[in-house]
């Protein structure tokens, strides 16, 4: 029974590495740096100073009569939603540097420091960033930190009197919840765009075109278009509760996904203060079991994360972590899938340790494992 197991699961190892290669399905945390899109993020816990992010009002505390018009919302928001626009460099006769425009997003404004939240695939190569407040007021940007697996970026720039948005909690909304997007759709000229929507669905998970896994994301019917990316979603009390990230065309429409603005907060901390994330990992490959899988190729559980791959000198391979386990639990924690694997190892610093239970051969075996940091590059 066990070697027929073994069989089929190495089978279904080679077939699901071909599946992850041509398809880009599966979360890597080998870290050799594979980019993560156009989407999301885990909670995390830091401590880091005090930052200029504001602390979110919770709607518990506001009355119906604070619930604005649609008006009303956008009249607060649209000033601090900002255009960006890429350049890179090119090189003309003789050598000479030419900057060429590469691409355009949007953003918003936090703070009276010109603190600017983004997605890092609006500014992912960028040599320039311009930034275009609605007022028309442009200015230089600067990259303070991003950060490819959650999709997030932080640009300042240096002005006066700048517009600046308040951070609500993404944990209190509710599904039907009417919703605002604002960005500069198809990079049209005139200023930031307003579409109107409701909240469809929460803690979804995506797997976008350039690989990774986004998480805990808000899906909205509301519009969202080319060049909305990195501008706010905004509840009716003209509080950001959502960067909107990625589209997902369907039949009669796209739906719009948002990257909550509670899984956004600690990582545009982070970045603020130390220029990166710091990410704890593994160094696997992996790929979630569902009970169809399990029937298909006679699995023993059917649910867990199946290794596909073990990086050398990791601290999975340190462990004693092989390809063809099922991950099932870690610590106490069961894990249902790959994006439970993902918070799991996220919610944990570099050097902790961690007990990770394996199905291997249809016997159950615990394995002490050390985080290590996650390589940048």
């Amino acid at each position: 029974m066990r070697t027929a197991i073994g069989r089929i699961g190495y089978s279904l190892i080679v077939f699901l590495l071909f599946s992850l290669i041509s398809l880009g399905c599966s979360e890597s945390i080998l870290g050799r740096g594979a980019p993560a899109t156009r989407t999301a993020i885990a909670s995390r816990s830091t401590s880091l100073p005090p930052s200029t992010v504001p602390t979110p009002t919770t709607v518990d505390q506001l009355t119906p009569a604070e619930s604005l018009t649609l008006v009303q919302v956008v009249e607060r928001v649209r000033p601090a939603v900002v255009n960006i626009t890429t350049q890179q460099i090119s090189y003309g006769d003789f050598f000479r540097p030419v900057p060429i425009e590469a691409g355009t997003g949007s953003g918003v404004i936090i703070d009276k420091e010109g603190h600017i939240i983004t997605n890092n695939h609006v500014v992912e190569g960028a040599e320039r960033l311009k930034i275009t407040l609605p007022d028309e007021r442009s200015f230089d940007g600067r990259i303070i930190g991003t950060d490819p697996l959650s999709d997030l970026a932080v640009v300042k720039i240096n002005g006066t009197d700048l517009p600046t948005v308040e951070l609500g909690d993404s944990a209190a909304l509710r599904i039907g919840e009417p919703l605002v997007a604002i960005g500069n759709a198809l990079a049209l000229s005139g200023g930031p765009t307003v579409t109107s929507g409701v909240v469809s669905a929460l803690g979804r998970s995506i797997r976008p075109d350039r690989g990774g896994v986004l998480y805990d994301l808000i899906q909205t019917d509301a519009a969202i278009n080319p060049g909305n990316s990195g501008g706010p979603l905004v509840n009716m009390r003209a509080q950001v509760v959502g960067i909107n990230t990625a589209i997902a065309a369907a039949p009669g429409g796209g739906i719009g996904f948002a990257i909550a603005i509670n899984s956004a907060k600690p990582i545009v901390q982070e970045l603020i203060a130390l220029g990166k994330i710091i990410y704890s990992y593994m160094g696997i490959d992996f790929r979630a079991v569902t009970p169809a899988l399990a029937a298909r190729a006679s699995l023993p559980v059917s649910r867990g994360a199946i290794v596909l791959r073990v990086g050398q000198n990791t601290p999975a391979s340190e462990a004693g972590i092989r390809p063809g386990d099922i991950i099932v639990t870690i610590d106490d924690q069961e894990v249902k899938d790959d994006v439970t694997l993902l918070k799991a190892v996220r919610k944990h610093k570099p050097g902790e340790t961690v007990q990770v239970t394996v199905v291997r051969d249809g016997d159950r075996r615990t394995f002490k494992v050390t985080l290590g940091e996650r390589p940048t590059g």
